[in-house]
């Protein structure tokens, strides 16, 4: 049974898919996405890409706790925690000027944006109670 309302299923399904491309944007599209920000380019792309695996992953998390939301609740929770943490480090470097002001504002639809409707979204999970079907 889905525990979840419409627009709790709209959003993670909507961050579902907004983190699977920005996943695949961060592994294949690494160079435009310096120059786009306007900073040199590692020579080590490696943690680039995989960070983009992290936040493909972190959307196929989104897209299960849509589907199945009480078992996969926890994945919901490390996203949650994810994008607030994400947050705090980018707009300490937009702060100190080592990322550009309106790094600010594709942060704020990234990640910031996402935080308090997870936060409901988890609150209502975890007000039903213990996922069913596990051991303890």
């Amino acid at each position: 049974m889905n525990r979840l309302r419409p627009w709790m299923t709209f959003v993670l399904r909507f961050a579902g898919v907004f983190n699977l491309l920005a996943g695949a944007s961060m592994i294949c599209f690494y160079h435009e996405g310096y120059e786009m920000l306007g900073v040199p380019k590692p020579e080590l792309i490696l943690p680039v890409q995989v960070m983009g695996i992290l936040v493909g992953l972190f959307g196929v998390g989104y897209l299960l706790t849509a589907t199945d939301p009480v078992p996969n609740r926890n994945l919901l929770l490390l996203g949650t925690f994810s994008k607030a943490v994400a947050s705090v480090f980018a707009l300490y470097y937009v702060a100190v000027e080592a990322l550009p002001w309106w790094f600010a504002l594709v942060v704020l639809f990234a990640d910031i944006v996402y935080v308090p409707p997870f936060c409901v979204i988890l609150r209502r999970l975890y007000r039903t109670g213990p996922a069913s079907g596990g051991s303890a």
